[in-house]
């Protein structure tokens, strides 16, 4: 951690030695009794020696100031640091930091702005991270995308429907990242509201699995849907829902080993209901399971193939904890045997207005 350089004027060490008192007001009544006590006495010493008030006066004068001086530089030296960093830090050096070493409303101010300072350091580098790793999932899709239609135009590869096919396959990729940055940029500004309403979930999960009929078909995996009790509901805003239990469901499908089984469970907990989203996967190690809710977190477990799954924009499940903690709930990646259980726990009441939790943080 680095300290904000300043060059000090030599004749006035940065010496603290009123560090240890808690009140500015202290302080400035103990530098104004010191000044005047050394005045005092600098100027009964130059009378009792006979050096007369022509040389007296202006020496005690000297001598206080000079002590001001040193006692008022040790107690300014953190509101000097700050500006200076601060100056540093609008040129984008967030590394800046004060020493604060007092205990009085000053040190306060210095431990605030080193506090401050971090969250800015950390804030710019997440900036950088996400603006990286944003252009790095822009341009791939956008670069296959490009190669496959000039292939087709310079007659390397036919117009057919395979050839088009990966083509759509490409721009749907690009349009679900840009899906998502939009979903993020709206739930960090609290833009998002939610309808709510009693949602059967025997229903809703049938047309979720639905919906992602072609990757299970692909893939030969069988989706498994059991409700308990049948008429379960949940009140949510269903179009939140869906795409938290998608973005769930989706992954699994991505995970699973081909001709597995996917399971939608959805129970009723205490006051609360739980859905779980089931897959025979590799699973997520303990130690990576807060880090795949972060934006841009890929999970990089070995499949059943022994070969890196990387599939995914590393967005999906960051949506799915904004919007489940939309709602109140809370997901999390249960402990399970084998595979990987994803686990989404809803009230049973309202949720609170998405205002008072909109601001959660990645």
């Amino acid at each position: 951690m680095s300290t904000p350089r300043h060059a000090l004027h030599p004749r006035f060490p940065d010496v603290r030695p009123l560090d240890r008192l808690s009140s500015i007001k202290i302080k400035l009544g103990v530098l104004v009794t010191a000044t005047v006590t050394l005045a005092a006495f600098v100027t009964w010493l130059g009378l009792y020696n006979h050096l007369g008030p022509s040389r007296t006066l202006p020496l005690a004068i000297l001598l206080s100031v000079v002590a001001v001086q040193v006692l008022a530089r040790g107690m300014t030296s953190p509101l000097r640091e700050m500006t200076s960093a601060a100056r540093a830090m609008a040129a984008g050096d967030y590394s800046q930091r004060v020493r604060a070493t007092s205990h009085d409303e000053v040190g306060q101010l210095g431990e605030a702005f080193n506090t401050m300072a971090e969250d800015l350091e950390q804030a710019d580098a997440l900036r950088r991270e996400m603006v990286a790793n944003v252009s790095h999932e822009l341009r791939t899709p956008v670069a296959a995308l490009r190669a496959q239609l000039e292939n087709m135009v310079d007659g390397v590869s036919p117009a057919d429907p395979a050839t088009l096919e990966a083509a759509l396959a490409q721009t749907e990729r690009l349009g679900r990242l840009v899906t998502y940055l939009l979903d993020l940029s709206r739930l960090e500004a609290g833009a998002v509201g939610l309808d709510i309403t009693e949602v059967p979930l025997a229903a809703f999960l049938a047309e979720a699995v639905t919906s992602a009929d072609m990757i299970a078909f692909d893939r030969r995996i069988e989706v498994q849907v059991r409700v308990d009790p049948p008429g379960l509901t949940v009140p949510a805003d269903a179009e939140r829902l869906h795409q938290v239990v998608a973005n769930l469901l989706h992954n699994a499908l991505r995970h699973s080993p081909v001709g597995g089984v996917v399971r939608l469970v959805a129970r009723r907990q205490g006051d609360s209901v739980v859905l779980d989203v089931v897959d025979d996967g590799p699973g997520i190690a303990a130690a990576d399971r807060r880090r795949v809710f972060e934006r841009f977190s890929r999970g990089n477990a070995p499949s059943q193939t022994g070969q890196l799954s990387t599939g995914g924009t590393g967005l999906g499940l960051a949506i799915v904890r904004w919007a489940v903690s939309l709602h109140g709930g809370q997901v999390e990646v249960a402990d399970a045997p084998t595979g990987c259980v994803m686990r989404v726990t809803l009230p049973v009441d309202r949720p609170r207005p998405p205002a008072a939790v909109a601001s959660v943080a990645p």
